[in-house]
């Protein structure tokens, strides 16, 4: 099992002149220090962040892991920074985590733990600028994206896909836009015949911080 998290991301619409991913947390860890620490702890020894915006300042504080450089970061989005990852590698089941989702344990356990192909949902919440989804008869995801009418929850940015695909998806995150966020390639790989199930982790604290509200949450969360 190996892990890529996506922390490239200049992060413009909380206006910070660090990486979203370095926002100190109450307990003095950062967001990307809690997201490391339960890879580790889940027992995952290759962790791959996906670095841009200001990369140097990520890779002096977190020097043991390993670090894949976007340098069009600027110009593409998740699906291309998560290809770079996924390039950079062997194949192996991979999970995949928002360099900016706040996250408690339990979240990656569920993942790690259910079989197949698994995006993380929320199945409580369902804002509008959230990547949501929706179901099939056969209860595995039929579409994901920010623009889905009778969307049954939002994906949460914590997903998994197992070896036997892992070729498949790098090649669907290839026939992205620069612009596509790396659902665009999940839906890629839906249409061609690759499942993923929804793990609901409503009830477990993981909030993607998008604005200083988000990370407000998270304090509360915290305190």
């Amino acid at each position: 099992m190996k892990a890529v998290i996506l922390a490239a991301g200049s992060g413009t619409r909380i206006g910070n002149q660090i990486p979203k991913c370095l926002m100190t947390l109450p307990s003095g860890n950062t967001i990307l220090g809690n997201q490391i620490d339960i890879l580790k702890n889940s027992g995952i020894k290759e962790i791959i962040v996906v670095v841009g915006f200001k990369k140097n300042i990520i890779m002096e504080q977190y020097p043991e892991v390993i670090y894949k450089y976007n340098p069009f970061y600027h110009v593409t989005n998740t699906s291309k920074s998560l290809m770079m990852a996924m390039e950079s590698v062997s194949e192996d089941d991979l999970i995949w985590i928002n360099g900016d989702v706040f996250l408690e344990p339990e979240v990656v356990k569920r993942v790690l733990s259910s079989k197949g192909n698994v995006i993380a949902v929320n199945k409580s919440k369902c804002g509008d600028e959230e990547v949501k989804y929706i179901t099939g008869e056969s209860g595995k995801i039929i579409r994901i994206s920010k623009n889905i009418s009778g969307a049954e929850g939002e994906s949460v940015g914590v997903n998994k896909i197992t070896a036997s695909h892992f070729g498949l998806f790098s090649d669907s995150l290839r026939e992205c836009g620069d612009n596509d966020y790396f659902e665009k390639g999940i839906e890629i790989c839906i249409d061609k015949g690759t499942g993923f199930s929804p793990v609901d982790i409503s009830d477990c604290d993981c909030i993607e911080v998008d604005f200083m509200e988000d990370f407000e949450r998270v304090k509360e969360i915290l305190k």
